[in-house]
């Protein structure tokens, strides 16, 4: 695995010269400490830290998918540079030891913040998955405590066989079901169109008709908080219903060349006032739309300052065995994207033209300020309490 994730990252990584990182060198390195390896676990963190010397966002192991999987009770997201519980599962140990609005301190042992969260977040999730974790949280009114949170464990067969039809239709309806939550959703209120678009990857009719739907009022917003990015011709067909014209997006960076990148306009577009809402979890192609926004003054951005993680990159996958197979790869960055202005994203993010945070007492009383804000903004009442129940949050079947 360490010595494919040296050919992947030294084939196709957008900068041929690594960022002037020895990579020959790297590798010789970590295969030294591959050696000293103990188990599986700390073979897998060898070649994740491996990646990692490239401080890259998009650039890092994807370890083979474990038979067990864990649903741990609780979510949690940045506001600012802090970390909040934003959901708890009912009927999980999170839900009697966690309340949504509790800021999370530490996370077994380690500070939740702005900076650290994406590899907290890539350890704990995928990386090295625990069974349990030790958070140290805070009230809304600064009370603080520990807490020991058991996660929920389904444990799946070690051996997937997929001309089984059990094995196969089991994992198209986990697929389904996670697909569902993250849907595209417009709610109308009065001459607003609010558009919660949670993930680049909705097909051309869902798009048409989300913009459809925005054509009959005077206003949308569109809600890209949580958006981790996606598909780059999700991307360009979005920016292109949102304009009269065809639009570059930047120049796009790759290994060999470089070329523009332009959102072509689409033939019935929206062309009324445009408000989009971004937080610490709106990544990637749902940063570069905000900029896009910005930098071509089509509307108003709100909200909370984005990831900066916006780089184009390709899964490159692997495998070991024979008669059973292993499957694992590796995200590696293809290319960097070139706003108008001559600047990249990465590790900048988006700065919102209005900041609108959400306190912990906020989120447990369920209040939305952020799209309340906006709505003001479009001239129509919405309370933040009413704001905060447009989109309930949905989990996935377990």
């Amino acid at each position: 695995m360490l010595r494919d994730a040296h050919d992947e990252v030294k084939k196709n990584y957008y900068d041929p010269k690594l960022h002037g990182v020895d990579w020959d060198a790297r590798y010789q390195q970590y295969s030294a400490k591959l050696d000293k390896a103990h188990n599986l676990g700390e073979g897998f963190r060898v070649v994740a830290a491996f990646l990692s010397g490239l401080k890259d966002s998009h650039t890092f192991f994807l370890p083979p998918q474990r038979d067990t999987r864990y649903e741990y009770g609780y979510r949690l997201e940045l506001v600012g540079d802090n970390c909040f519980v934003t959901q708890v599962r009912p009927g999980t140990d999170a839900a009697s030891k966690m309340h949504i609005g509790d800021q999370v301190v530490q996370m077994n042992g380690y500070n939740c913040n702005r900076e650290d969260s994406f590899d907290l977040r890539y350890y704990f999730n995928l990386l090295a998955t625990q069974k349990s974790a030790q958070f140290e949280l805070q009230s809304p009114r600064g009370e603080q405590r520990q807490a020991a949170v058991n996660f929920l464990i389904q444990v799946g067969k070690p051996v997937l066989e997929l001309y089984s039809a059990d094995d196969y239709y089991d994992a198209v309806r986990r697929e389904e079901g996670e697909s569902h939550t993250v849907r595209s959703r417009v709610v109308e209120e009065g001459d607003v169109a609010i558009w919660k678009f949670r993930l680049f990857g909705m097909e051309t009719y869902a798009i048409e008709k989300a913009i459809a739907t925005a054509r009959k009022h005077n206003t949308l917003i569109l809600d890209l908080r949580g958006n981790p990015g996606g598909r780059i011709d999700t991307l360009e067909q979005v920016i292109g219903s949102l304009f009269d014209h065809d639009i570059k997006i930047g120049d796009q960076m790759g290994r060999k060349n470089s070329k523009p990148v332009i959102a072509k306009h689409e033939g019935k577009s929206f062309d009324g006032k445009l408000i989009v809402l971004v937080d610490g979890g709106s990544a990637s192609a749902a940063e570069i739309l905000g900029r896009v926004v910005q930098l071509e003054h089509r509307g108003t951005v709100i909200g909370d300052r984005t990831a900066g993680a916006v780089m184009e990159a390709r899964d490159y996958q692997d495998q070991q065995g024979a008669d059973f197979k292993i499957f694992y790869g590796f995200s590696v960055t293809v290319a960097d994207l070139i706003m108008s202005d001559g600047k990249s994203l990465e590790k900048t993010g988006v700065k919102p033209d209005e900041q609108v945070l959400p306190t912990g007492a906020d989120l447990a009383a369920g209040r939305d300020p952020v799209l309340a804000r906006a709505a003001e903004l479009a001239g129509v009442k919405l309370d933040a309490v009413a704001a905060g129940k447009l989109f309930p949050f949905e989990w996935a079947p377990l």
